[in-house]
């Protein structure tokens, strides 16, 4: 595709210690990503842009770069970028400029050049958008991590966020949304042999097995790669 071609062309100019990241909308709708950098990292396009439906942009990081994205749905923005959003909402404002979004949201993480690059799709704070992480660039053997399925129409009841319409426009996890040591995997839970999945993980894990779901996920979520650059797709 032409876009992975002027990602090439891009990484080639910019010297082997950049690395590209593009983000593609394939939602029906708007959506306004979010980007936070890691403490001491450089924070890309300002922490937010917006991207209408089948809109690509490519994104330039620092090989070692490490941080996190998420889709921001249902913004309103003045012409001085103010406003809010419905999902994802990180401070106000189209850039997040280090701000974190606000949960439920899912999230896709990063820790590049560690001396692999380690990534997943995060589910531990909730659900709002399908979002998926697919390798290009690299030798071929590094594997996608996909969360594709809409999780908001079946959400448990007591874990549904609902818009001002009454629309559901996401679905909190069980530690957002109760806060305890049980489902946090906090205090006495905190023990690998005491923090287990729940029906509500579960849900999660059923509809996205390759994504984090609870505090003791790992395992089954956390990918590595090498040498690659990366596609953010939403839905």
């Amino acid at each position: 595709m032409a876009f992975l071609h002027l990602a090439v062309l891009i990484l080639f100019s910019l010297g082997i210690d950049a690395m590209i990241f593009t983000l593609q909308n394939r939602c029906n709708d708007t959506i306004w990503p979010g980007i936070q950098a890691s403490s001491g990292q450089r924070q890309l396009m300002k922490g937010g842009l917006e991207l209408e439906p089948l809109e690509l942009r490519n994104l330039t990081a620092p090989k070692g770069w490490s941080g996190r994205f998420w889709g921001r749905s249902g913004c309103t923005f003045n012409f001085y970028g103010e406003g809010a959003c419905a999902t994802g909402d990180c401070g106000n404002g189209l850039f997040c400029n280090g701000a974190a979004g606000e949960p439920p949201a899912s999230i896709a993480e990063f820790t590049l050049d560690s001396p692999l690059d380690f990534y997943d799709v995060s589910l531990f704070e909730g659900f709002n958008i399908p979002i998926s992480i697919i390798p290009y660039g690299d030798s071929g053997g590094c594997p996608s991590v996909r969360c594709e399925m809409d999780l908001n129409p079946h959400c448990p009841k007591n874990l549904l966020v609902r818009g001002d319409r009454g629309q559901i426009v996401a679905c909190k996890s069980a530690c957002t949304a109760f806060q305890t040591p049980e489902y946090c995997c906090t205090e006495q839970f905190q023990n690998p042999d005491r923090c287990k999945p729940t029906k509500y993980s579960q849900y999660f894990k059923r509809a996205c097995p390759t994504s984090y779901t609870y505090a003791n996920d790992d395992p089954s979520s956390t990918s590595t790669c090498r040498d690659s650059n990366y596609m953010i797709i939403f839905c």
